[in-house]
């Protein structure tokens, strides 16, 4: 699913704006043009393929940035996270200094595209311009954070990871991200002071002992890793990447540079209007 975050630009697509409309006219609020944009937004979720020549035909007939907002929405669900991503920022750019709030969400969207599409350079630039009109969201900075994270550029990483706890202290899954970027980094020291400050608050937590178990390898402390390691497998299923993680550690193998997990709070999730 893609951009839970936001059912707020459905009511702001179609919210009467009356200064806007004179100048974009798809932000004019109809029934009819309401309708049309909840039918299409859940048919482009449920069966994109199927949406993605109704949104079409919709955008041709005047739909306005509802009908392109579907067209994204269904060439993401399609499968086709790039242009979607092109279209998202299209859209934005096309508001020009209208509603920045909304604008922000858009980038946001975009950058998650980019993200699906593997390409976390551009995802990066969009969250830049997403945080310069709302640089008080804690999950753009955590976005943007991930994406710097999918280059392997650490600093800039671990620095969007302190902005997030700036406006979310003691979050126990940013502390998280935040360790494991710690730690690709090469500090292995401040990785464990960030995994042990979220497993104070959230002492089962198995990415953050993982984490925690991964300091230790790195530190030469194969008994204080072995506990840990031994604890998220009696916590997390057979089988599942955290056992297997964890397997991986008690034969003392640290994993590679790789990016941070990915936060598992609801904010940071695929985000869907």
């Amino acid at each position: 699913m893609l951009f839970a975050r936001k059912a707020l630009l459905l009511l702001v697509l179609c919210a009467p704006a009356p200064a806007l409309a004179q100048k974009l006219d798809p932000f004019a609020a109809s029934p009819d043009h309401m309708r049309r944009y909840t039918e299409c937004m859940a048919l482009a979720r449920k069966e994109p393929l199927k949406a993605l020549p109704v949104a079409e035909k919709w955008k041709a007939e005047g739909g306005g940035l509802g009908a392109r907002h579907c067209v994204a929405l269904a060439m993401f669900e399609a499968g086709k996270p790039a242009p979607a991503a092109t279209q998202f920022e299209a859209i934005a750019r096309d508001m020009g200094q209208e509603r920045p709030g909304l604008r922000a969400e858009l980038w946001a969207q975009a950058g998650q595209a980019w993200m699906e599409a593997g390409q976390a350079e551009n995802a990066a630039a969009a969250q830049s311009q997403a945080l310069e009109l709302k640089s008080q969201d804690a999950d753009l900075w955590i976005d943007r954070g991930l994406s710097y994270a999918a280059m392997r550029s650490w600093p800039r990483a671990i620095s969007d990871f302190d902005h997030a706890l700036t406006l979310r202290p003691e979050n126990v899954e940013i502390l998280v991200l935040r360790a494991a970027a710690w730690r690709n980094a090469g500090d292995p020291a401040k990785a464990l002071a960030d995994a042990d400050r979220a497993l104070k608050a959230a002492p089962d937590h198995s990415e953050a002992l993982l984490e925690r178990g991964f300091a230790f390898l790195a530190r030469g402390d194969k008994a204080g890793a072995n506990i840990t390691f031994a604890r998220v497998l009696k916590l997390v299923p057979p089988g599942s990447d955290a056992a297997k993680r964890a397997e991986a550690g008690l034969r003392s193998e640290q994993p590679g540079a790789e990016k941070p997990p990915a936060a598992s709070n609801p904010q940071n999730q695929q985000k869907k209007p």
